[in-house]
């Protein structure tokens, strides 16, 4: 007759095929078979630096005692540029366009021309580079989204609000249309708005002159999460390993007292899914974009302050 395995080593036995099942399945997510690889890692993972926040308003009264909304960073050899909207508490509420630099992307210094665009508002800014010239998509006043050209980086060339038409030809309906999010792909432009930060919708254009909704109905709409139930704007896409991605914030309270930083893929830009571990940032740091440092992916988040954080 067989002896039978003490209940010691009978659990030590199941113990290691426990492990060596975990072991297999891990090797399969790692190879790419496990829907979870959509989000990889270096999109998702991501500790708050130590000393942040890294950039904020003077809290003097200056043109940019604070600043708002989003920011934009690009990274080009070896300097960080950094454009960001300044206003004053009280006073003047127009809100300007500043400009700083950063040989590591953490210790910035200010422009003397600061604020580098007196003639019109900007904020809630994103940036392009298309050969050589930057393009600067932006809200002006009363959240029309507007379009400024540079090449140089620091003096831009206002080129005035952004002609929106609906799938039919016909113009928006008033009212604002704002956080204006640009990706461009061969000779076509995409352009993410948002309208009151009720969802965000998609237009395209060859001309920069005239853009064209691709459907009327919005590509990124709220909820079903309470993380972002009650508004989104989008902020930045990426393309990474064949997939699309948005970092967009969002908020779950009707008076929008807190906002989050929040990722979706896509395959399309049109049909987009949202990440099951958002929000990737909480406390009311929003309007975060990725910032490539050489290696790795830093993400910045941009109001009410600059904070970074780094891979984990």
């Amino acid at each position: 007759m067989q002896k039978r395995l003490p209940d010691t080593r009978l659990i030590l036995l199941l113990f290691l095929v426990f492990l060596f099942c975990g072991w297999i399945a891990s090797d399969q997510n790692q190879s790419g078979t496990h829907a979870d690889d959509e989000f990889p890692a270096e999109l998702v993972s991501f500790m708050p630096y130590k000393s942040n926040p890294i950039f904020a308003g003077t809290g003097e009264d200056t043109w940019d005692q604070k600043i708002r909304e989003r920011g934009y960073i690009l990274h080009e050899g070896d300097t960080y540029h950094l454009w960001y909207t300044g206003y004053r508490e009280n006073g003047d509420k127009t809100k300007y366009l500043g400009y700083a630099t950063s040989a590591d992307g953490l210790t910035w210094v200010r422009s003397k021309n600061n604020p580098i665009f007196k003639s019109d508002w900007v904020e809630d800014m994103m940036v392009v580079k298309a050969g050589e010239t930057y393009y600067m998509f932006a809200e002006g006043k009363d959240d029309i989204a507007h379009l400024l050209t540079s090449t140089d980086r620091v003096n831009w060339k206002e080129q005035g609000p952004l002609n929106i038409r609906n799938t039919n030809g016909q113009p928006l309906s008033k009212g604002p249309y704002g956080t204006p999010a640009a990706w461009k792909e061969g000779d076509v432009w995409y352009l993410f708005y948002e309208r009151k930060d009720q969802a965000v919708w998609l237009a395209t254009s060859k001309d920069l002159k005239v853009w064209t909704n691709v459907q009327d109905e919005p590509v990124l709409a709220k909820g079903p999460g309470d993380y972002d139930r009650y508004a989104v704007a989008m902020n930045q896409v990426i393309r990474h390993k064949g997939l699309y991605y948005a970092y967009y914030h969002a908020s779950a309270f009707a008076d929008w007292r807190e906002w989050t930083t929040n990722v979706a893929v896509s395959k399309d830009l049109i049909h987009w899914k949202k990440y099951s571990g958002n929000p990737l940032v909480g406390g009311n740091k929003s309007s975060g974009i990725l910032v490539n440092d050489g290696q790795r992916y830093r993400l910045y988040t941009m109001h009410p302050a600059v904070n970074v954080f780094l891979p984990k």
